[in-house]
């Protein structure tokens, strides 16, 4: 896998938003700017190949992209295998596989990540239409991250 630039510290998050982290104001859009409603925008090139849906290729995914989340990725990883075994039952497995390819497939583009830690940030204005197109940005990103780890 490639090692990140110097230009993806901005990727390192912390658990302030369950699903990807910390905002970057610089990528909010501006006032009546369009939202995209593809996963990332022409030109995100991604920074790594999007990894199998592994135990492996999602840690390394995670040690590349956004390693201060390493932490939350084996607290999630430990708790999935125990519910798999308190369910008996691999749906939990897979669950935690899809959450972290959504994850690192938001994350290995650089705008596309940038645009939804801007939208995470807008959850917090206290406009609510900013509030509301923050939620729709990255309600966007999330479903189209969501359809690319699916295969499609």
């Amino acid at each position: 896998m490639n090692e990140p630039t110097s230009g993806t510290a901005v990727l390192q998050s912390t658990r302030e938003f369950p699903l990807i982290g910390n905002s970057t104001e610089a990528a909010r859009p501006s006032e009546g700017e369009p939202s995209m409603t593809r996963s990332h925008a022409s030109g995100d090139v991604p920074l790594i190949p999007l990894p199998a849906l592994t135990l492996p290729a999602l840690r390394q995914a995670v040690a590349t992209l956004v390693p201060s989340r390493l932490p939350e990725f084996f607290n999630d990883m430990q708790a999935a295998f125990v519910r798999a075994g308190d369910e008996d039952s691999v749906v939990p497995i897979r669950m935690f596989y899809r959450q972290w390819g959504v994850v690192i497939e938001i994350e290995r583009h650089p705008h596309t990540a940038a645009r939804l830690h801007a939208a995470e940030a807008g959850l917090d204005d206290p406009d609510p239409k900013v509030r509301q197109r923050a939620i729709q940005e990255a309600g966007e990103i999330v479903r189209a991250a969501h359809r690319q780890v699916a295969g499609g």
